[in-house]
């Protein structure tokens, strides 16, 4: 066995996750992370395994993808070193009229205060945009951080707030 990284888009339709599902749990591959959404009626999902060598799991998703509306990569990686998070978690959450940019300013002061992204949501509804954020911050950087996206947020003229998270209890 073996930790496999697969990842599945194409058009949105129902039974999509229960294919792949029951393609993995055929082949005896175990699902330890996933995640799966809707993205304007395009399906996305990102799923580590551990399971058989990455060609089998290939081979096993093609009747899936044979019709070309979706694509399936797989690939073999290296396990996580399973060491704790290194930071405290925060949410960072930005709404505001639509304009270039806000993602790649809001995550770039985020890494230069050595904070972490770990999960990243957004969405445009109508000519409002919504942006939160997870990300993993060093000790004592949060008030640092918080100046510095209020500085962004004025030059993008939306709004942020940075809110310490409560800890995953998986």
């Amino acid at each position: 066995m073996q930790e496999l990284a697969i990842t599945v888009i194409g058009r949105d339709r129902p039974g999509i996750v229960a294919d792949v599902a029951g393609v993995l749990a055929g082949l005896g591959a175990n699902l330890t992370d996933s995640t799966m959404t809707r993205l304007r009626g395009h399906f996305a999902m990102t799923l580590v395994c551990n399971g058989p060598e990455a060609g089998a799991v290939e081979s096993a998703l093609v009747p899936l993808t044979a019709d070309g509306q979706l694509l399936a990569t797989v690939r073999a990686v290296e396990p996580d070193a399973g060491g704790a998070p290194q930071g405290e978690p925060y949410l960072v959450s930005v709404h505001g009229a639509d304009r270039l940019g806000i993602v790649a300013a809001v995550t770039r002061v985020v890494e230069e205060e050595g904070g972490n992204v770990t999960d990243l949501t957004t969405r445009l509804t109508g000519p409002l945009y919504l942006l939160i954020a997870e990300v993993d911050l060093p000790p004592a950087a949060a008030e640092r951080l918080a100046d510095r996206l209020h500085e962004v947020a004025k030059e993008l003229d939306v709004e942020v707030t940075l809110r310490h998270a409560e800890t995953d209890l998986l």
